[in-house]
């Protein structure tokens, strides 16, 4: 049996919640509050498997109710299921510690599974909101992005794309018109600024975030 808490500051929606999941022979109904702090305080008292969080409550919102239990009782499942799947909202709910992130437009019994995965350890996150996640996390990682987020200098990208491409000081030195001495100093504090080893790294970096 699954213990859940539903919260929601709207009555009759966490009311028609619970009636929805009651059905689930799997499913036990063990509180409904009305915030976050409501959340966490029948966390307390009934210790549940899985918390149903809104995010946008009067007060005590869906964010506050995600870090507090999550900070007292770190093996309760958080999955919040919301109308809202901003980028502001989405962001607010992972950092705080949410576990998934379902929208309310999503089938009755998508829901349920929905908790029973996340009960289960796996995260679940909507369709959109998924999909929202992994256009940020791609353009996190475009070359403008990384080398604007490593504060890295034309000149520098050039070291880096001639280390990638397997030059030596001395042929780095001839394509860039720079002395050697130049080029090997200019390497060695590239390295430090991003914390790499060696030459190798520093052409598998370059070749990863796609630099060179």
């Amino acid at each position: 049996m699954i213990r859940v808490i539903i919260a929601d500051d709207i009555q009759i929606l966490r009311q028609g919640l619970a009636a929805i999941l009651s059905r689930d022979s799997e499913l036990f109904i063990a509180g409904l509050a009305a915030d976050g702090k409501e959340a966490w305080e029948l966390c307390r008292r009934e210790m549940p498997d899985v918390v149903l969080m809104d995010m946008r409550m009067p007060e005590y919102d869906g964010s506050w109710g995600i870090a507090r239990i999550k900070e007292d009782f770190p093996e309760i499942k958080i999955l919040v299921l919301t109308t809202f799947d901003d980028t502001e909202t989405v962001e607010a709910a992972v950092s705080s510690g949410a576990d998934g992130y379902i929208l309310k437009e999503m089938e009755d019994e998508r829901i349920i599974q929905s908790i029973k995965a996340v009960r289960a350890g796996i995260r679940v996150f909507g369709d959109s909101v998924f999909e929202e996640m992994r256009r940020q996390l791609t353009a996190a990682f475009q070359p403008a992005k990384v080398a604007e987020k490593m504060k890295l200098t034309g000149r520098e990208r050039e070291l880096m794309r001639c280390v990638a491409q397997g030059m030596d000081n001395k042929e780095i030195a001839a394509e860039l018109f720079l002395a050697e001495g130049t080029v090997r100093n200019n390497i060695s504090r590239l390295l430090e600024k991003l914390k790499l080893k060696d030459r190798t790294q520093l052409a598998v970096f370059t070749v990863k975030n796609r630099l060179d």
